[in-house]
């Protein structure tokens, strides 16, 4: 049986095609789906827990460890995980620390879209033992071409170096437009000019979004964004630049929308110094302020609160649960900006009821394991919400390129 976590854009396809593959599939989603021939279990133990193969396709390296996290009750002895997410040969390492040892774990990210991944033609780079390659190679042959690229970690890293050439191309174009705009040149002869050099077939393919604006998301925007924090490298240059200009994008609300928006925003970007950020990993915010800003090498990030995507509080009158969902909020904004716990320089705490705070540090104590920040803890008489017992905020510094 294989277990399939995570149905996003690309995962939903690649489920559907296993059980139209004649697999028996097993399916989880944060927010319930349903997939034709699938079966749905409730929680990531569930669903994992008659698998032999367990796949992962999910937004981001601490969604993954999160999800996993909570798969690894229910994994068995021989179990094979195959992560096929994006998430950097670091997280990859760190997975299989997490894991039992007796579980086997492939990274397998694929490169292509939303079509190809209904039509089977993705391309996988699989990395991982020769043992672990051989076991899951029929499986990932449903989703298109197999291509094993060296050991465990060697996916992700082909995935990250791939994708920092095809990203910041596309960034290229759409400055070079926007120059040739300013300049009085005409951008439909500059694209035909374009067409019969060597960036042809990348010009070709996003014409019609020059033309007519981004087309139904197949990339996100905030995805590549994210792509390209995690290859960043001092000899990335360029593709820094290009993550920046995709952040700068994603502060304008446009993270959801298919990497081609970068078209139509690159010329009306205003730099101002600060980027307001709102990952689409955490639920989305009341528009009244943003879930974090960075200014130079500095993040700031809001106050987080046990509330769902639907507003509600998470784990009333509980403050362990409270604390450890805010935590996990913590962490996807962090990690959106390539930080961890480690980076955090200063942490506030705002509580309601004092005498939970043994409470609260337990939870906390899991999260920053190195030396401690600088801390600020406060009683308060109430939050925004009835109900909500704790409120976090942090400061951190964004760390150098590697």
């Amino acid at each position: 049986m294989i277990s399939f976590l995570g149905l996003g854009r690309m995962g939903a396809p690649m489920a559907r095609r296993l059980v139209a593959a004649g697999h028996k599939v097993t399916i989880w989603n944060r927010t319930f789906r349903v997939i034709e021939g699938a079966v749905a279990a409730p929680s990531p133990a569930e669903a994992v827990a008659e698998a032999d193969l367990v796949i992962t396709m999910l937004s981001d390296p601490a969604t993954v460890k999160r999800v996993l996290s909570d798969a690894s009750p229910g994994l068995r002895s021989g179990t094979l995980v195959v992560e096929m997410s994006t998430i950097g040969p670091e997280a990859v390492a760190e997975l299989r620390d997490r894991l039992p040892s007796q579980v086997g774990l492939v990274d397998a990210p694929v490169l292509g879209s939303v079509l190809p991944a209904a039509d089977g033609t993705l391309t996988v780079l699989a990395g991982g033992l020769p043992e672990d390659l051989a076991r899951c190679r029929e499986v990932l042959e449903v989703f298109g071409r197999v291509r094993e690229v060296g050991g465990p970690g060697a996916g992700a890293a082909m995935k990250l170096a791939v994708m920092s050439a095809l990203v910041p191309a596309q960034v290229l174009l759409a400055e070079n437009l926007a120059y040739a705009e300013a300049t009085g040149v005409d951008t439909g002869a500059l694209l035909d000019v374009l067409g019969d050099t060597p960036l042809g077939s990348l010009v070709e393919r996003v014409r019609p979004a020059v033309e007519d604006g981004p087309p139904e998301t197949r990339y996100a925007l905030g995805l590549a964004a994210k792509d390209l924090a995690l290859a960043s490298h001092p000899r990335q240059t360029l593709a820094a630049s290009a993550r920046d200009r995709l952040l700068e994008a994603v502060s304008a609300g446009l993270g959801d929308k298919d990497l081609t928006a970068v078209f139509g925003n690159v010329g009306t970007a205003r730099r101002t110094g600060v980027r307001k950020l709102n990952p689409a990993s955490v639920p989305a915010t009341n528009g009244y302020y943003s879930h974090a800003a960075r200014t130079g090498d500095l993040l700031f990030v809001s106050g987080q609160v046990a509330l769902d995507e639907q507003g509600r509080v998470v784990g009333e009158g509980d403050m362990t649960r409270q604390s450890e969902y805010v935590m996990e909020l913590l962490a996807r904004v962090l990690a959106d900006q390539g930080c961890t716990f480690d980076d955090v320089t200063h942490v506030r705490t705002f509580l309601t009821d004092m005498s939970l705070v043994r409470e609260y540090g337990e939870v906390r104590g899991r999260y920053f394991t190195g030396e401690p920040p600088a801390s600020t803890t406060v009683e308060v008489s109430r939050l925004f919400v009835p109900g909500l017992l704790i409120e976090v905020e942090v400061v951190a510094a964004i760390p150098a390129p590697r």
